[in-house]
């Protein structure tokens, strides 16, 4: 499958680190983040920026008034809400180009009726019984890699290389 686009939205992010550490997931991996106000910080922040590193200049980042603005101006996309009260698991979907992986807020979640009004594309991320939530930043990077492995990584790097070594002269037992 071609890659189009993916695209991680935080709807009203509260904590700069996390929020820091999505962006250089998305920097990484090619995605697009969507930051849905109001946030708990600035975009100017010190711990935002420190999380992110130096991977700013690879992120293509919008930001939205409210969730509102957010659904104007990305019509036609393909919307996938994550959320602890699913019923069904971020592995059972197909995600096509241009999806959107939409995640709440670190304290409350994406609201309610959106996730009741979206049962199909509502999905979790299993855990065992006792655990309340994975980090925002945890959950976004699972979600991002299961929509490119479905895509079967379309341009990323295929292998790694050693600083100190040479893999395709090497003598292997």
């Amino acid at each position: 499958m071609k890659m189009e686009s993916v695209n991680i939205v935080l709807v009203e992010p509260e904590i700069p680190q996390n929020t820091g550490n999505i962006a250089r997931t998305c920097a990484a991996t090619g995605a697009k983040l969507h930051l849905v106000e109001p946030m708990g910080f600035r975009p100017d922040d010190k711990k935002l920026k420190r999380a992110g590193l130096d991977y700013w200049h690879f992120l293509d980042i919008t930001y939205y008034k409210d969730i509102d603005d957010f659904f104007e101006k990305n019509r036609g996309g393909h919307f996938f809400y994550f959320s602890t009260k699913a019923n069904k698991a971020y592995t059972e979907v197909e995600y096509p180009d241009n999806c959107y992986l939409v995640f709440g807020k670190e304290t409350k979640g994406l609201p309610e009726k959106l996730l009741f009004d979206n049962p199909e594309t509502t999905v979790r991320i299993p855990m065992i019984d006792d655990a309340r939530s994975l980090n925002l930043s945890n959950s976004a990077a699972i979600g991002v890699y299961e929509v490119l492995r479905q895509w079967n990584f379309p341009k990323h790097k295929e292998n790694g290389r050693l600083r100190e070594f040479d893999w395709e002269n090497a003598i292997l037992p």
